[in-house]
């Protein structure tokens, strides 16, 4: 079996899609996707099916729900009868369990690759992170479970997953940064800012890139289109982080000038990116 909650839906066996048209069951299969190997326990699949109130026959339903999931499944595998289903997708005291390795599943392929990724950036082994990042990142074909219902349960797993997603963009933004590469990263800073008009690291990439890239006074800018939006919008000035970044920028410091390689992470980082 092979699960993709990274983008559309996608679970098969054996080259065949087990996703019900349904929209109640592909909610039930997303959790089991999200959890290989663990116990969902009943009330959990409740609460995402019906929220905090489910119908009397909410526990009648979801059995039904286990039991057509169970039916592709066993289709899939090629069984004469319900036995090999049950051997995947398992009854356990509270709850169901999807029996299937973790590494199946797109999403646990992506939190590997995240962890190795920060190991290396910590290590300063710049070009390694941003490999792993790039990769973590490829995995990604659209925003997590876009094709799915979120209940309650869904909706926490896909904030979560979505905020991990920004902040290995972000990681990889900075492995970028450190090897020099802001010319590189001018467009698609842009575009993420003006996709998150009030996300502050963002913003602080952006004006090193642009920066470094001999373009300060566009750099200028774009803190102080942050500034009015936060301002405006948010009643609050830019964190003293940000603020401390661009009174460097007008001091031309020379600790915001790259410097390619691990030999020295304080000047390379300025404590602002």
């Amino acid at each position: 079996m092979t699960a993709q909650v990274l983008g559309p839906l996608s679970v098969e066996v054996n080259g065949a899609s087990i996703v019900p048209t349904a929209s109640k069951p592909r909610q039930i299969l997303s959790l089991f996707a999200l959890n290989p190997g663990r116990v969902i326990p009943v009330p959990t699949l409740m609460q995402e099916l019906w929220g905090t109130r489910p119908p009397p026959s909410a526990p009648a339903t979801l059995q039904t729900y286990i039991l057509h999931l169970r039916r592709q499944l066993d289709a899939a595998i090629g069984g004469d009868g319900p036995g090999a289903a049950k051997e995947v997708l398992t009854t356990r005291h509270g709850g169901y369990l999807l029996q299937v390795p973790t590494e199946s599943v797109d999403v646990h392929q992506y939190q590997n690759m995240v962890a190795e990724g920060h190991l290396a950036f910590e290590a300063g082994n710049d070009e390694r992170a941003a490999q792993f990042f790039r990769q973590a990142l490829a995995l990604w074909s659209g925003p997590a479970l876009v094709d799915v219902r979120h209940g309650p349960v869904l909706e926490i797993e896909v904030m979560r997953l979505e905020e991990s997603r920004l902040n290995t963009v972000e990681r990889r933004i900075d492995a970028d940064l450190r090897l020099g590469r802001h010319s590189e990263l001018v467009a698609e800073l842009t575009e993420l800012i003006a996709r998150y008009p009030q996300h502050e690291r963002l913003h602080s990439q952006a004006m090193v890139a642009l920066y470094r890239a001999g373009r300060q006074a566009s750099a200028l800018e774009i803190f102080r289109k942050l500034r009015i939006r936060m301002i405006e919008g948010l009643g609050v000035e830019p964190s003293l982080k940000v603020q401390r970044l661009h009174q460097a920028m007008l001091a031309l410091d020379p600790r915001l000038d790259v410097v390619v390689g691990p030999a020295d992470r304080s000047t390379h980082d300025f404590d602002l990116v």
